[in-house]
């Protein structure tokens, strides 16, 4: 006896139906199509183009199949709900999806549905697709929150408007009081009355709308960490959070010039640290309520932003040419422009890479489907490939070791001919390296370092391509 005819309908431009899971990657491209016309929709697996149920075989694996296939290969990411349905004694596959940051790519190509079909989209259809989106991201902003004035972190605020008075971009009240603070925020289109746009929760407010998520790793995999944290709070706080957490983490070397002081530098700049950690927080896809991230890997440093960026221009467009700001939040970054946290030009990311150049650092601008990575590589630059006994790497707080410093601050015995000819080699060679000073006295590096230790009058300044050395008896006198 034949087993019963089971019929779901028909398709339509918001129901696919695909036979099985052989055709997965149809189904992505059907779900992407359907995305960009509909922002929601159906699809079966198990199912013929007419409707008929022939079923589909699964086992523990299909469903996670199915649903990792669809998380890697649309982009902006969704999160379907992919379940086992059965008619009768057949079962299928049923994916359920929804999103509403069109347009949708799949397999990095957009697709539009037409009647039951999917078609490649026009690019003018795509690239007005793409405002848009930015139109829609931009509006959660002025939304007004679930806060108001009485919610504000008074003491973040206070840190606020002592930055912008500083920079001179904003006249603040002589007193703080709940009154003027209300009054502020008006001033800035942050508040309606007493209740705060959404902007003004995100900036000033202790609550759920940022997570900061920070984390050391042993190595250069997300495998195994020594050290994991989780925040949530105001942006103006947690930017301040990351940044003293990278601080904390970095390795600082101490170079010591013959001067009661000594002299401690970063193995990353701290400006450029902040630069990302701030743009992170203000240029996220903010309602995706996923978290910034700062993680400490043993060959560098990554600063994550929630939100791809824009694919219709490349980071380094930023870096090497004058080019518009792209703002996915402009009313936070408006006023972040007035402590001078970020600028209206669009030149973060420049300033980032000019910082790292000069002082030798190697930076990377990683970007994905997911959100937008800045990658400080560590212990870059002059003097981390020869960490001797006149220089030492310490932690932050700028504690030395007491045996330490009598080991660096012994008297050492210096021929004074090498010092000459270390002079001459260096003023005929601004730009040399260690390395080539130890060759071409026929010195090892300690030794060389020893001399530039006795010579006072030498120093190196700037980093990368623009390092050079100088002796001061070269400069020309007032």
């Amino acid at each position: 006896m034949g087993v019963d005819r089971v019929n779901i309908g028909k398709e339509t431009e918001q129901i696919e139906f695909k036979k099985s899971t052989a055709e997965l990657r149809g189904g992505v491209v059907s779900i992407a199509a359907i995305l960009n016309k509909h922002g929601s929709g159906d699809l079966y697996f198990g199912v013929k183009n007419n409707g008929d149920v022939v079923g589909q075989t699964i086992n523990e694996t299909t469903l996670r199949d199915v649903s990792q296939a669809i998380r890697t290969n649309i982009r902006p990411e969704i999160y379907p709900v992919v379940e086992e349905q059965t008619y009768g004694d057949r079962a299928v596959v049923h994916v359920r999806f929804e999103g509403s940051r069109r347009p949708y790519l799949a397999y990095r190509l957009p697709y539009i549905r037409v009647a039951d079909e999917d078609v490649a989209m026009d690019q003018g259809s795509y690239d007005e697709a793409l405002h848009n989106r930015e139109i829609r991201t931009s509006s959660w902003e002025t939304q007004l929150s679930r806060y108001d004035v009485s919610n504000v972190d008074v003491e973040v605020f206070k840190e606020f408007l002592e930055k912008a008075r500083e920079a001179g971009r904003l006249t603040v009240p002589q007193r703080i009081t709940r009154k003027s603070i209300k009054e502020t925020l008006e001033k800035l289109e942050l508040a309606e009355g007493d209740r705060l746009l959404n902007a003004g929760a995100a900036l000033f407010v202790d609550c759920g709308i940022n997570e900061l998520q920070m984390a050391k790793f042993a190595s250069d995999k997300r495998l195994t960490f020594t050290d994991i944290r989780r925040y949530t709070g105001s942006i103006v706080a947690l930017a301040d959070r990351a940044v003293q957490y990278i601080v904390d983490a970095m390795d600082w070397r101490v170079e010591f010039d013959g001067s009661l002081e000594r002299k401690e530098i970063p193995e990353v700049p701290v400006d450029a640290v902040r630069e990302a950690v701030i743009n992170a927080f203000a240029h996220r896809i903010i309602e995706s309520r996923e978290s910034v991230e700062a993680a400490i890997y043993k060959s560098y440093i990554d600063v994550y932003s929630p939100g791809p960026f824009p694919e219709y221009v490349a980071p380094e467009q930023f870096v090497n040419e004058s080019r518009k700001p792209i703002r996915r939040n402009p009313l936070i970054a408006k006023t972040l422009y007035y402590s001078k946290d970020i600028e209206n030009f669009a030149t973060g990311l420049k300033r980032i890479f000019e910082s790292c150049q000069t002082a030798g650092v190697k930076v990377e601008f990683l970007r994905d489907g997911y959100g937008f990575t800045v990658r400080f590589h560590r212990h870059c630059g002059d003097g981390w490939d020869s960490i001797n006994s006149q220089s030492a790497i310490q932690s932050a707080n700028g504690a030395l070791n007491g045996a330490l410093n009598g080991a660096l601050n012994a008297p050492q015995k210096i021929p004074s001919n090498l010092c000459e000819r270390l002079r001459s080699i260096i003023a005929q060679n601004p730009k040399i390296t260690r390395d080539q000073m130890a060759e071409t006295l026929g010195v090892g590096k300690r030794t060389i370092q020893r001399l530039l230790n006795a010579m006072p009058d030498v120093h190196f300044t700037g980093g990368g391509r623009r390092g050079r050395w100088i002796v001061d008896s070269d400069s020309p006198s007032e």
